[in-house]
């Protein structure tokens, strides 16, 4: 399964931004967004290295929301054997 992650951007050059996110940065690529007014701040969704998508800081706040019960299920769920 193939997740996109809310990252905030911290930093433009060009068509790069580097982007974090519960402390974990990652340079990523704005190509597919040229058309969006990006700044410092705004909070995009990223796949696979690639901003495909602007958000809300609700919409992000929601979807970490969902990881962070997903990652919990997992963690509490026992073993396979």
């Amino acid at each position: 399964m193939c997740l996109g992650i809310p990252m905030t951007v911290v930093e433009i050059d060009g068509f790069n931004a580097r982007c974090e996110a519960k402390g974990v940065e990652r340079t990523v690529s704005l190509f597919m967004l040229q058309d969006e007014d990006l700044k410092v701040g705004d909070i995009v969704m990223i796949h696979i290295g690639y901003a495909i998508q602007k958000m809300t800081e609700e919409e992000a706040r929601s979807a970490w929301e969902l990881y962070d019960e997903i990652l919990a299920a997992e963690n509490a769920a026992p073993a396979p054997t």
